[in-house]
């Protein structure tokens, strides 16, 4: 967020996968204010913060479980194709801000064993490859993600409607803003693994191989 303008309210989501010898491992969390809203360990997600109530927090579990063991399986599928015999670490994270004068600002970006990979430029819902020189791994995640509507339609609106309202939601309860939204905050948590899918199927196909 820019530091010249007053401090904002944040949401911030933090997703990181270490995938080694076909295995998949996950965790990361979510902070609302700076306040820990939630924790993400293996395909386990819980809610810190009582944000949803009981009922629709555990559909949200259970989405979150079953993408992340679908993800797992798929990269297992991948390693037995084309076997990598070292790890890779992807990290991301994305979430948004909103400043005291109504203004708001949203991010996402992807680094890959430490070294930046993609962002994703929420105003026009595209993804550009950051990674060093002509890379064909970044590429081809960069191809793959531009194809599907969940990891650009609809997480431009989850940044720009979605993580925004949850933050009005925030400061109505402080009496800073008058709006309020009752969107799940899982959703983020969710968005990013589907995001993690493109990439995952361009660094599987790509290492070792032509995409």
């Amino acid at each position: 967020c820019l530091a010249s303008l007053a401090a904002p309210l944040t949401f911030t989501m933090l997703q990181q996968t270490r995938v080694s010898k076909g295995s998949s491992e996950f965790w990361g969390n979510a902070s609302l204010d700076g306040q820990l809203s939630h924790l993400l360990e293996g395909l386990n997600v819980t809610q810190v913060l009582p944000l949803e109530p009981p009922d629709a927090w555990a559909r949200r579990q259970q989405d979150v479980a079953t993408y992340l063991g679908y993800f797992g399986q798929l990269v297992k599928l991948f390693s037995k194709e084309r076997p990598i015999n070292y790890t890779q670490s992807l990290c991301c994270r994305f979430g948004c801000c909103l400043f005291p004068n109504g203004t708001t600002q949203s991010f996402y970006e992807v680094t890959l064993n430490g070294t930046a990979f993609l962002s994703f430029h929420v105003s026009n819902a595209t993804w550009e490859r950051r990674w060093p020189g002509r890379d064909a791994v970044a590429t081809f995640a960069e191809r793959e993600l531009m194809k599907y509507p969940k990891t650009t339609r609809d997480l431009q609106h989850f940044l720009n409607t979605t993580c925004v309202g949850i933050l009005q939601a925030q400061s109505a309860a402080t009496g800073k803003q008058s709006s309020r939204s009752h969107a799940p905050l899982v959703l983020g948590l969710i968005l990013g693994t589907f995001a993690l899918l493109g990439m995952a199927v361009g660094i599987f196909l790509c290492t070792g191989g032509s995409c």
